[in-house]
């Protein structure tokens, strides 16, 4: 087990993870409607990026997840919920416990617990 020291580290967890969102019975319909399979590669670029800003306080990523995960909510007429979420996060935790341990590992488990809950949240104020 080896603990996360790197960009390729975390493109290695995030690629690994979306590979089976994907393939999820739950989230993969989700995902796969709202991200063109050509679009991927791209997607999880700035997924990576998204993560290296949160574990290595590195500011690449530039974004707004939080109007992202609006749009989809509302896509699918407000049906997301706290299951998805919790979907999400076991995915997550599976992950990286597959293939890592240590402190920044422990770290990428909370900060995807704050993000949930706080994604979550703004798309139900949002409705």
């Amino acid at each position: 087990m080896k603990t996360i020291e790197s960009r390729d580290d975390i493109s290695f967890l995030v690629n690994e993870f979306y590979g089976k969102i994907r393939k999820d019975s739950l989230l993969g319909p989700i995902f796969n409607s709202h991200i063109p399979d050509e679009k991927w590669p791209e997607h999880l670029l700035k997924l990576t990026d998204f993560w290296e800003t949160n574990l290595f306080g590195i500011p690449k990523f530039k974004g707004n997840p939080t109007q992202k995960h609006i749009v989809v909510d509302r896509n699918l007429n407000h049906t997301t919920n706290q299951t998805h979420f919790g979907q999400w996060l076991q995915l997550w935790f599976e992950t990286i416990d597959k293939n890592f341990e240590g402190t920044l590992a422990l770290k990428a488990k909370e900060a995807s617990r704050r993000m949930a809950h706080g994604q979550f949240m703004a798309m139900w104020n949002h409705r």
